[in-house]
């Protein structure tokens, strides 16, 4: 297994077997479940998340285009002065035009054309140095005495993957902030044999609660391939084969059989609920999608590439979103995750193809919402373990903190940049600072906190002001919950 098929699908889920050790917060939520005020009649919302890991270079995916930052006449130049030979070239750029950064526009990455398109429509937006905090940081000084708390593992993939899903970075915990929105609101939904929860990439620490866990589902191959995944040699209503129809009786004859011990009782009655889960999905996502969108799938016989397997996971979703009615939701989240992005070497050229990859599968995603005619009423955005250094190690970029990310949905209050998109300058190793956000190499402080940027997404799904604490226990140390969300995205 090479380094990138290693931090593209074992990171992510091997976090999840870390020890819980948050119990007191975890026996908090427990106790205090508050379900939100039910929606109207069909009143669908869905938060799909898609996870970069390996820490994606972002201030390449947005960069500076014109117009001065806070520290230099001309953003642009101070943006190539800080890259080096990472700096993108302006030809190949996609200008994009905020309507909240009068005198400054920025570019999308060359190989993000229809991101671009999205947020010049309106439907797009971009959050801006967002990083994992404990209590807001100001600057280097900070860092450098410890006089604020840090988080754990500042750096580290395993630690910074681990905090972006669980939203707890002094410590850690296997309950994700997903995993409580579900403890609160789950209820909500008609039915409760599909998880509120659905990964398309096995088991994630963001989409575990206390309550339950994801219902983990395997990526579309095709357009009729993909979905849950059957109990092997078992159908429901038996078959042509004997050995079909003796395997199935006797799983019919187990199922069916009641157990006096509660433990034993207990552990039936989830066999019975899984089977009985797997039924249901099986017949919701079994329809053919609308229109004859390209999610880059492959048949058998060609190679799982990871370039199609974005395109698989969000295909996935779609018909899931297509069989909501028949899964009984109101409310869900989807967890997709692209991995590769530790570029220590190459960055510009395997960025290059990675961020293609991740256009050409939103944009397919966002044409599918539309024929759907659900754009409204999901949200996707971006997460990643960390931003990047801006200076170069001569081949690639390092890790760092603060980095770029994207939101789209219908009801994004789009064509803006929230949060405060920092100076790019680099502080001399001897000399006067210029920039009290680098911490060395071009390391960014965040300057919106994820709990600021998660927040706004757990508003929107239906998680109640009041107990948004209960899912982002750090948020008070940045917003008050209130009739807005903490950075305006949603309007």
């Amino acid at each position: 297994m090479n380094r990138r098929r290693f931090l593209g699908q074992a990171s992510c889920s091997a976090v999840s077997a870390i020890p819980v050790l948050n119990t007191l917060l975890n026996l908090r939520l427990a106790s205090s479940i508050a379900n939100a005020a039910p929606p109207g009649p069909g009143e669908y919302r869905a938060l799909v998340c898609l996870f970069l890991s390996g820490g994606n270079d972002s201030f390449n995916m947005l960069s500076p285009f014109s117009g001065p930052s806070s520290t230099h006449g001309n953003s642009r130049t101070e943006y190539e002065n800080s890259r080096g030979n990472l700096a993108l070239p302006l030809a190949g750029l996609h200008e994009i035009h905020p309507l909240n950064t009068p005198g400054r526009t920025f570019a999308v990455h060359p190989s993000m054309p229809k991101l671009a398109a999205r947020f010049e429509a309106g439907d797009a937006a971009f959050v801006a140095n967002v990083g994992t905090l404990i209590e807001p940081v100001f600057n280097r000084t900070e860092v450098a005495n410890a006089s604020k708390r840090l988080p754990l593992g500042l750096y580290s993939h395993s630690d910074q993957i681990e905090q972006w899903q669980t939203s707890v970075p002094q410590s850690r915990s296997g309950v994700g902030w997903g995993g409580r929105m579900m403890d609160l609101i789950k209820d909500i939904n008609p039915s409760q044999l599909v998880s509120m929860n659905i990964s398309m990439d096995g088991s994630n620490v963001f989409q575990s609660g206390i309550t339950g866990a994801e219902y983990a589902v395997k990526p579309s191959s095709s357009a009729t391939e993909g979905g849950a995944q059957a109990l092997a040699g078992y159908a429901a209503n038996y078959g042509s084969s004997p050995f079909t129809n003796v395997a199935s009786h006797a799983v019919d004859s187990m199922l069916a059989r009641q157990y006096g011990h509660l433990l034993q009782e207990t552990f039936q009655q989830k066999r019975r609920d899984s089977q009985e889960a797997y039924a249901i999905y099986a017949e919701a996502t079994s329809g053919t999608l609308p229109g004859d969108v390209k999610f880059r799938l492959v048949n058998n016989e060609v190679e799982d590439t990871d370039a199609n397997r974005l395109g698989q996971q969000l295909h996935q979703v779609a018909k899931a979103i297509m069989g909501r009615n028949t899964i009984g939701a109101l409310r869900q989240t989807f967890f997709v995750n692209l991995g590769g992005w530790d570029h220590h070497s190459e960055t510009l050229s395997q960025q290059e193809g990675m961020l293609k990859d991740v256009d050409d599968a939103i944009g397919a995603f966002w044409n599918q919402l539309v024929l759907l005619g659900i754009q409204d009423q999901v949200t996707l955005f971006t997460a990643s373990d960390f931003g990047r250094t801006l200076t170069s190690n001569d081949r690639g970029s390092d890790h760092a903190w603060g980095g770029n990310h994207f939101i789209m949905g219908g009801s994004v209050d789009g064509r803006k940049i929230f949060g405060q998109y920092p100076s790019l300058a680099l502080n001399p190793e001897i000399g006067s600072e210029l920039n009290a956000l680098d911490t060395g190499r071009g390391r960014m402080i965040p300057t919106t906190s994820c709990d600021e940027y998660f927040g706004e997404l757990a508003l929107w799904l239906g998680v109640p002001p009041s107990s948004l604490h209960l899912v982002l226990p750090n948020v008070g140390n940045f917003f008050s919950p209130g009739a807005t969300g903490p950075l305006g995205f949603f309007g």
